[in-house]
């Protein structure tokens, strides 16, 4: 008789890019998708899973898309439109069965819950998924740099940052034939060799507060059960780039 295989992380920060959540046909979201995204997350809930979730906004808006604005109203901008991404999940995932809280930085107390560490923690631990808009409610702070701080305060075991690429390469694939994948890497090595699988604020946050991170690709949804569960895919950064 099998062993059966217990998850390797309960409690998880998941990022889920933006872009990942857009129609592929130029639409701003891919509802089936998401409705698929929702599927997994039920069966890592199903597992005793507690799982927190920051959306970027990359379908909608990036700040540096407001080339001649100033920079703090273009991230402005750009945490509304996190906030449409939180907002379109949780439609989803309550549709889909998933008892799902909206939690911004900024206050928005008619479409969601305002942050509060505390209030999150508890939601977790009533097996509610949150979905936090807004990233931090700061500018100049992105959605990665926010998925690292909110999992500090959360105590999640990991954050998960699914993306659309597979892992970290050891240069970006687009621009060169030979990049390789890296399988696992110290968060040093990453800020010193400047790769770009995650800004330099959320690598050294991290990398100061321990906190491992898994990148992997969200281009099949079921990559989500797989990392909880503690396979082998995407990168796993962390001291010493152990796997």
């Amino acid at each position: 008789m099998s062993e059966t295989k217990s998850p390797k992380y309960k409690r998880v920060l998941l990022k889920l890019s933006g872009e990942a959540l857009s129609d592929k046909d130029g639409g701003v979201l891919d509802f089936d998708f998401i409705v698929s995204v929702a599927d997994v997350i039920k069966k890592c809930l199903a597992e005793g899973v507690q799982i927190g979730i920051i959306v970027g906004a990359g379908n909608i808006w990036r700040g540096r898309h407001g080339k001649n604005m100033d920079r703090t109203r273009a991230d402005h901008m750009g945490m509304l439109a996190t906030t449409i991404n939180a907002l379109a999940l949780q439609d989803v995932f309550q549709h889909e069965g998933i008892e799902t809280r909206v939690m911004t930085a900024i206050d928005m107390h008619e479409f969601a819950e305002p942050y509060i560490r505390n209030k999150a923690v508890s939601h977790l631990e009533k097996n509610r998924v949150i979905i936090f808009g807004c990233g931090l409610g700061i500018p100049f702070i992105s959605t990665d740099t926010a998925a690292v701080l909110r999992a500090a305060e959360i105590n999640a075991d990991i954050v998960l940052l699914a993306k659309n690429i597979d892992g970290v390469y050891t240069a970006d694939p687009k621009k060169d034939p030979a990049a390789t994948k890296l399988d696992s890497i110290d968060y040093m090595d990453i800020l010193s060799r400047g790769l770009a699988a995650m800004d330099s604020t959320a690598t050294s946050f991290s990398m100061d507060n321990n906190i491992p991170i898994l990148v992997f690709g969200l281009d099949n949804p079921e990559n989500i059960y797989r990392a909880v569960m503690g396979e082998e895919i995407g990168t796993i950064v962390n001291k010493g780039g152990i796997k």
